[in-house]
C-alpha cells in the first residue's frame, strides 16, 4: 500500500505541514508541496467541442502520483475559511482529469482512503467544518473514501505544538494509517 500527501500550505514548515507530517511519522510515504508546482487554472470547457485543451504545467504530474497512492493525506491550511488556493487549483483540475480517456480517472480513484489535515486560527474547530464537508463532497463524488480528519489550531509560525489535542488525535491517525498500511 503506497501512502502520497499532498501538502497545500504556500507556508514551508508550515503549521498544517507539521501537523501532517506528525501524522505521517514513521511511515514510507511520498510528499508532494503544491507551494513547489505550478497547476494552472483552466477555462471550463466541458461543455465544449473539443473540451479542455492541453495545459503545460506539473498537474499530470501530480495526478499521475495521486493516482499511484492507496492512501492520500491531504494537508491545508484554513485560507479565508477554505482550501488554500494552490489545493483548490489541484481540485478544479480534476475537471479535466475526469474528462481524459487515458486516466480512467474515476475508476481510478474508486477506493482510495483520504484523510484530511487543517490547521488555522480564528476558532478553526468550527469554522472549518464546512471545509470539511467540501472535502467529503469531493471524495463522495469520485468514489474514495474519507478515513478522518484533523483540524488543529495554529495561526503563527510554531503555534501547532501549542495544540495538544490536535497532537493527540495525529497520533491516533498515525497508528490508523500505519496499521491499514501493513
Amino acid at each position: 500500500m503506497s501512502i502520497l500527501a499532498i501538502y497545500g500550505s504556500s507556508r514551508e514548515n508550515g503549521n498544517s505541514e507539521k501537523l501532517a507530517d506528525w501524522v505521517l511519522e514513521g511511515t514510507e510515504h511520498t510528499a508532494i508541496h503544491l507551494r513547489k508546482k505550478t497547476i494552472l487554472p483552466i477555462a471550463d470547457k466541458r461543455h465544449e467541442e473539443g473540451g479542455f485543451q492541453p495545459v503545460e504545467d506539473d498537474f499530470h504530474s501530480v495526478i499521475d502520483a495521486f493516482l499511484k497512492a492507496d492512501t492520500v493525506v491531504f494537508s491545508t491550511p484554513l485560507y479565508w475559511y477554505g482550501m488554500s488556493g494552490s489545493m483548490k487549483d489541484f481540485f478544479d483540475r480534476w475537471s479535466q482529469a475526469l474528462r481524459d480517456e487515458t486516466l480512467s480517472f474515476k475508476e481510478s480513484v474508486k477506493g482510495k482512503k483520504a484523510y484530511v489535515v487543517i490547521a488555522g486560527g480564528d476558532s478553526p474547530k468550527i469554522k472549518a467544518l464546512p471545509l470539511i464537508q467540501q472535502f467529503q463532497y469531493i471524495f463522495d463524488f469520485v468514489g474514495m473514501e474519507f478515513c478522518g480528519y484533523i483540524i488543529g489550531e495554529a495561526n503563527a509560525p510554531g503555534d501547532m505544538e501549542k495544540d495538544k489535542k490536535a497532537a493527540a488525535e495525529a497520533g491516533v491517525m498515525n497508528e490508523q494509517i500505519k496499521h491499514m498500511n501493513r
